[in-house]
C-alpha cells in the first residue's frame, strides 16, 4: 500500500469500525480526526477544512446523506466520501448525481479507500491552493503586495498594522528591490491619513541644487528662474505621509534642515520668513544600515535616532526563497494580464532559474523576470525563451507552483545535509508548514543526509 497524505474526518457510530478504519488510514499516512457522530463533524468542518470528510450513511441523529447536505451549504468543494450497506447503494448513486465525491459499498477494501481518499485529498489541496493564489491576487490588487509565508513577511504586515495609524516617523531598512516604497504606501492607506496625499521624493535621484526646493518650497523670487511660489513636498504631505527614499543620500546641509523640520513639525519656505506648522509623518527608506558608522558615512547620527523611532526591516529575497514560487506565480499573471496573453507554460529552464538564481534585485528583479517569461523572452545566458516544443512539468499554475516549492525544499535541504532545523531556517517558514510540504511533496529529509541525492530519482510527491 503507497502512503497517502492529508486530513480526513471520519465519521461513523460503530466504535470498533471507526478504530479499524482510523488505524488503516494513519498507517496510510493520513491525519485522522475520529468522530462517532454526524453533528460531531460540522464542528471541526469550515470553509477553510483542508481534507476530505468520509462518513457512513446509516447513523443515528443526522445521517451520512443529511451531513453531506449540510456541508455542501458550507463549502460545496469539500470533497465527501460516504460508505454504503448494500441497501443504501441505490441513494449513493444519487448522491453522486448530488455533487458526492465518491461512495464506497460494505464491505470494502482497505485500499480501495486509501485511493479513492487520495484523489479526493489531491482535488481538496488544489482548491484550496487556487483560493490562496486568488487571494493573494486579490490582496495585491486591493494594496497589500506584500505576498509571502515567511515568518519575516508575516510580521511585517502584522507590525505594518499596528502601526499604521500611529503618528511616529518611519524608518524602513531594505536592500534594492525588497519593496521599502510599498511598506511605506501600505502605512499610508492602512492608517487614517489615508485621504491625505502621499508623497514620495527619491534623495538620491535630484541634484543638490534642487532637492531643498523641492522639499522645502520656495516663494517667487527666492533664487534665479523661481517665477512663481512652488509649495514644498513637505508642506504639500501635512496630514499626509512624506516618503524620503534612499535618506542615505541627502546633502549634508539639507540634513540639519530635515532635522529641525522634525523636531520642530514647521518648514520655511526658501525666500520666506514665514514657518509653517506642518502636520507630518516620515517613512524614511535606506537600502545601508545607518545604525552602523561604516555605512553611515556622512549622514547625521542625530538625524538617524530622530528617524529611527520604529525601524521596519524588509528581507532580500534570498531570506525567504520559499516565497518565490508565490511571488513568481503572481507576478507572471499579472504580466500575462497586462500584456493581453494567455499565462505561459514555463519549462525547465525558467524552473532552474527560479531555484538557484541569487535574485540579487531582490522582488523587483523576479517581477521583471516574469515579464520576460510572460512575453517567451529572456538572454540566453539567464534563460531560455518559453517555446511550444519545451516540456511543460504541470499545466496550471498551483502544479507549476508545487513543482517550484517542492525543489527550493529539496535545495535547502541538500544545503544543510538533511538538517531539517537548518533548511527551516533558510526557508524562513514555520516548522509545522515545513513537515505538511514534506508529506506533501513526498520528501524524505534523512535521503539528504550523508551526501545523498535524491534528485537523481524520479519525482515521487504530490503536486
Amino acid at each position: 500500500m503507497t502512503d497517502g497524505s492529508g486530513l480526513v474526518a471520519l465519521v461513523d457510530d460503530d466504535a470498533d469500525l471507526l478504530h479499524a478504519t482510523t488505524q488503516l488510514l494513519e498507517l496510510a499516512g493520513f491525519t485522522v480526526v475520529a468522530l462517532d457522530a454526524a453533528e460531531a463533524a460540522l464542528a471541526v468542518v469550515d470553509r477553510n477544512f483542508e481534507g476530505v470528510v468520509v462518513s457512513d450513511i446509516r447513523m443515528p441523529g443526522m445521517n451520512g446523506l443529511q451531513l453531506f447536505d449540510r456541508i455542501k451549504a458550507i463549502d460545496s468543494d469539500i470533497p465527501v466520501i460516504l460508505v454504503t450497506g448494500h441497501g443504501d447503494v441505490d441513494l449513493a448513486v444519487a448522491a453522486l448525481k448530488d455533487g458526492v465525491y465518491d461512495f464506497i459499498p460494505k464491505p470494502y477494501a482497505g485500499d480501495r479507500l486509501v485511493e479513492a481518499l487520495k484523489r479526493a485529498s489531491e482535488k481538496r489541496r488544489l482548491v484550496m491552493e487556487n483560493r490562496r493564489l486568488r487571494e493573494a491576487a486579490a490582496q495585491a490588487a486591493d494594496g497589500l503586495p506584500l505576498i509571502g509565508e515567511a515568518l519575516a513577511i508575516r510580521r511585517l504586515r502584522e507590525t505594518l498594522r499596528q502601526i499604521a495609524d500611529m503618528d511616529v516617523d518611519v524608518l524602513v531598512e531594505g536592500e534594492t528591490g525588497t519593496g521599502k516604497e510599498v511598506v511605506a504606501d501600505l502605512l499610508h492607506r492602512w492608517g487614517r491619513r489615508r485621504a491625505k496625499p502621499f508623497v514620495a521624493l527619491n534623495c538620491g535621484a535630484l541634484p543638490e541644487t534642487v532637492i531643498e526646493s523641492e522639499l522645502f518650497g520656495h516663494e517667487a523670487g527666492a533664487f534665479t528662474g523661481a517665477q512663481r511660489r512652488r509649495i514644498g513636498r513637505i508642506e504639500h504631505s501635512s496630514g499626509g505621509t512624506l516618503f524620503l527614499d534612499e535618506i542615505e543620500s541627502m546633502p549634508p546641509a539639507l540634513q540639519v534642515k530635515l532635522l529641525r523640520v522634525l523636531e520642530t513639525r514647521s518648514v520655511t519656505p526658501l525666500g520666506s520668513n514665514e514657518t509653517r506648522r506642518v502636520d507630518l509623518r516620515v517613512v524614511a527608506a535606506t537600502k545601508v544600515d545607518l545604525g552602523r558608522q561604516d555605512q553611515r558615512g556622512d549622514f547625521r547620527e542625530d538625524l538617524y535616532f530622530r528617524l529611527n523611532v520604529v525601524t521596519l526591516r524588509i528581507p532580500p529575497l534570498r531570506e525567504r526563497r520559499g516565497d518565490i514560487p508565490m511571488l513568481f506565480g503572481h507576478f507572471l499573471g499579472k504580466a500575462a494580464e497586462r500584456f493581453g496573453r494567455p499565462v505561459a507554460k514555463v519549462n525547465a529552464a525558467v524552473s532552474d532559474h527560479l531555484q538557484s538564481h541569487a535574485w540579487p534585485g531582490n522582488v523587483r528583479e523576479l517581477a521583471h523576470f516574469a515579464d520576460r517569461v510572460a512575453l517567451g523572452l529572456g538572454p540566453e545566458d539567464e534563460v531560455r525563451a518559453v517555446s511550444a516544443h519545451s516540456p511543460e512539468p504541470a499545466a496550471t499554475l498551483p502544479e507549476r507552483v508545487g513543482h517550484y516549492e517542492a525543489q527550493l525544499i529539496r535545495d535547502a535541504l541538500r544545503e544543510h545535509g538533511g538538517d531539517v532545523r537548518g533548511a527551516i531556517d533558510a526557508l524562513g517558514v514555520p516548522r509545522k508548514t515545513f513537515y505538511d510540504k514534506l508529506k506533501r511533496y513526498g520528501i524524505a529529509a534523512s535521503e539528504f543526509r550523508n551526501g545523498g541525492d535524491p534528485d537523481t530519482q524520479p519525482f515521487r510527491g504530490q503536486i
